[in-house]
């Protein structure tokens, strides 16, 4: 039994943490600043990305589920010809994606989630 390389979903969560950064930069970014110290009247104009916000929610998503896709979909598994994929190298990437995902919905969620923090 041949192995041959996984597919890659780096490109995809990549776009999708890129965009979920996008989506939440009207609330994170502004707090991340202040707690490094750097402080402006230029912090306000962050939030003219808002309206923006649902689009880069739509690209996050889609990104994921095209991540999980490549990973969890019938190309990830064991084709007819006999050639899989090595376990240890898709185990791995799975859990990467997993952990993107815990932090890409943190991301997202956070302007929902500051209320309850604050």
């Amino acid at each position: 039994m041949t192995t041959l390389p996984a597919k890659s979903s780096l490109p995809a969560v990549i776009v999708a943490l890129l965009a979920a950064v996008g989506a939440s930069v009207c609330c994170v970014v502004p707090l991340v600043l202040v707690l490094l110290g750097i402080s402006g009247a230029w912090i306000a104009q962050l939030t003219a990305l808002d309206p923006w916000r649902p689009w880069f929610i739509a690209v996050t998503l889609l990104c994921l589920g095209l991540a999980f896709w490549t990973l969890y979909g019938p190309s990830s598994r064991c084709r007819t010809e006999g050639a899989c994929v090595e376990p240890t190298v898709l185990r791995r990437r799975r859990f990467w994606l997993w952990a993107a995902t815990v932090l890409i919905a943190l991301l997202v969620l956070f302007p929902y989630l500051v209320g309850w923090l604050l």
